[in-house]
């Protein structure tokens, strides 16, 4: 397997390097992190190779240049929140999941210093888009049963909610659980089942509450 990928990475390595002499290391390194007959498919496909390596460029240009991150008030905050979800978005494409959409959304629910961790950390990133991915399976599983369960679903998802966000924030727990249940049913899921994820989405909550004011 290891042979294989070495293969691989002196053939991306001898294309990337015609376009990109200096950077040529580093994108093969980044696309090596790819499953393998996704590399395989971009040999053989030029166009497939010449996105992966312009999204691999931009996710390095942001790790180089930070200052294209730093804010200066609330508009540039905003701002780089949509960078972020650009970015994300550009790398969860490259898996073609056929899904890129939804899952951004789902990994842009946690805190912006975790999604800028996954952009940086491409293993890390790969095992998210896998979670998301089964969540949203799950889910179009459920839907395919019975569309009639929807109301009910929801009313259990925010039940379990509720009684978790009562923990964190009992004096708002009403206002924040009905905030929480306008996100994607998969999204609600998800953060039932990872307690970093639904701290950081209670908290965004409480943040919007107290604008509000």
């Amino acid at each position: 397997m290891d042979e294989d990928l070495e293969t691989l990475g002196e053939q991306l390595y001898t294309r990337i390097y015609s376009e990109h002499k200096e950077a040529a290391g580093k994108l093969t390194g980044m696309l090596l992190e790819l499953p393998g007959p996704v590399l395989s498919q971009m040999l053989q496909d030029e166009a497939m190779l010449t996105t992966a390596v312009e999204k691999a460029l931009r996710a390095l240009q942001l790790e180089q240049d930070p200052s294209r991150v730093t804010c200066k008030d609330e508009d540039d905050v905003s701002e780089s929140s949509d960078s972020l979800g650009e970015q994300l978005f550009e790398l969860v494409d490259v898996y073609n999941t056929g899904h890129s959409q939804k899952i951004t959304g789902m990994l842009l629910e946690q805190h912006k210093e975790a999604v800028s961790k996954l952009l940086s950390d491409p293993k890390l990133l790969e095992e998210q888009v896998n979670v998301a991915l089964q969540t949203l399976k799950e889910q179009n599983e459920e839907t395919d049963v019975s569309d009639l369960s929807d109301a009910d679903d929801t009313e259990k998802l925010g039940e379990k909610l509720f009684s978790l966000v009562e923990e964190m924030d009992s004096l708002h727990a009403n206002d924040i659980t009905g905030m929480l249940l306008e996100m994607d049913p998969a999204v609600l899921r998800q953060l039932l089942s990872n307690h970093t994820m639904l701290e950081a989405a209670v908290e965004k909550a409480q943040s919007a509450l107290d604008t509000g004011r």
